[in-house]
């Protein structure tokens, strides 16, 4: 990660809310459901061993975080109330997940709905 990489300066878990609230110091802020944590989780689980593999995960829309790991300085490993573990949020995750959030959220319905899957 490059020395200008936005750099968190604060990281809460709103466990009722079933967020991650989390600042950069570049002034951003973003507020990340746990759903969207997981199915967007950097894991091979999810993401696939290369270009195109990336799977649809389905039935997260009550799924919660259980908690937080630091990973040296420059991660997160977070603990999600369905046993899933892997898979290291850096910041530059983090912070594009916050920045792009949106648009994955729309694409994971789209894939959803065109694999006949279901949140709930």
């Amino acid at each position: 990660m490059s020395a200008a990489a936005p750099w968190p300066t604060s990281l809460k878990l709103k466990k009722s809310e079933r967020v991650l609230d989390i600042a950069f110091d570049d002034g951003a802020h973003f507020r990340l459901p746990a759903e969207l944590l997981r199915v967007e989780s950097p894991s091979a689980e999810v993401q696939g061993h290369g270009s195109g593999q990336k799977k649809t995960v389905p039935g997260k829309a009550n799924v919660a975080i259980v908690t937080l790991e630091p990973v040296g300085n420059y991660a997160v490993r977070i603990v999600f109330d369905d046993g899933h573990d892997t898979g290291l949020f850096t910041w530059e995750t983090l912070y594009r997940l916050g920045r792009d959030g949106d648009k994955l959220w729309t694409d994971y319905l789209t894939a959803l709905e065109r694999e006949g899957l279901s949140r709930e």
